[in-house]
């Protein structure tokens, strides 16, 4: 009927974010110098770290493999990425172009995709589309433990929450000795957040409305890329659903390796002008709210303070 008919509206004023400057990123990207490289092993997580100005590419290094990738403030892990957000800026699956944003208070571009061997692949006739936030809340032993009533400790976001305990950065923020491992695991995990799926193919079905993964068009060398707009910890699960085109959560499926390069560019020695890393946002974060408690409202049902 009418109501069905009403057109829908795009809920944000998209064009009105900052102009992304694809000749300074190209520029970046001719500069590039290779400094390190992680190897993140099947079923496994590592992290990484990269200053702002800098690149980091993920590649396939072995054959079609699905990753899970966190970002953090190298400096305040408290600021991380905001795939919601994110999705709602930019889209559903992110390609060149696209930026990944951070949380609140700060929300500001973390990183910015610079290229993507997989741009091609657009959205298929399922709907489908790759590097997806739309999953983002990664595969985890807590929803594999009420679907399976199993314990498998290799779910994205125990492999996440593991890299985020080995890296430097939690290390010196939150070691103990006094601390075990499992001790410290609680706390790691409040870090851990919605990831990007990084090569994931997905979709949602659109009679069902049901989330679908099918397998990765990636394949061997393919990969994305991304320029550091502020300084980062980069965390990625080489996750157990290996393609992701039929399970994951187990052992049995096969999985590969995925590469984290990490490279230097003229943005950071100067030698390309920059205008440097976004400023957090520029809200108050009054809320609304008086100067003083004497001021407060009382919600209904409570007693206001005389």
């Amino acid at each position: 009927g009418a109501r069905r008919a009403v057109k829908p509206v795009t809920c944000y004023e998209v064009e009105k974010l900052p102009r992304v400057d694809a000749e300074f990123y190209e520029a970046a990207r001719a500069s590039m110098r290779k400094t390190g490289e992680v190897v993140v092993p099947p079923r496994d997580g590592r992290t990484w770290e990269v200053p702002a100005g800098g690149m980091f590419r993920i590649r396939c290094l072995e054959g079609p493999q699905v990753g899970d990738m966190n970002l953090w403030n190298a400096e305040d892990i408290s600021e991380k990425f905001y795939a919601s957000k994110t999705r709602q800026l930019q889209a559903t699956h992110v390609t060149k172009g696209d930026r990944l944003w951070s949380g609140f208070p700060q929300m500001r571009p973390m990183a910015t995709i610079t290229h993507d061997t997989l741009a091609w692949y657009g959205n298929d006739e399922f709907g489908g589309g790759v590097h997806d936030v739309i999953g983002s809340p990664r595969c985890d032993p807590y929803t594999n433990a009420v679907l399976r009533g199993d314990h498998f400790d290799h779910c994205c976001h125990s492999n996440l929450t593991r890299a985020l305990m080995g890296s430097r950065l939690f290390q010196k923020s939150f070691h103990s000795d006094a601390a075990t491992p499992r001790d410290l695991a609680p706390l790691a995990e409040q870090f851990v957040h919605d990831v990007l799926n990084v090569f994931m193919c997905t979709g949602f079905d659109r009679k069902t409305r049901k989330y679908f993964m099918k397998s990765t068009p990636a394949r061997k060398d393919d990969f994305i890329e991304f320029f550091a707009e502020i300084p980062l910890l980069g965390g990625l699960s080489a996750c157990p659903g290996g393609d992701c085109g039929s399970t994951h959560s187990d052992d049995n499926v096969t999985c590969y390796p995925l590469l984290v390069e990490i490279f230097q560019t003229d943005a950071q020695t100067g030698a390309l002008h920059w205008v440097g890393s976004p400023s957090p946002s520029s809200y108050s974060r009054t809320h609304g709210l008086p100067h003083t408690w004497r001021r407060m409202p009382s919600s209904p049902g409570l007693s206001s303070s005389s």
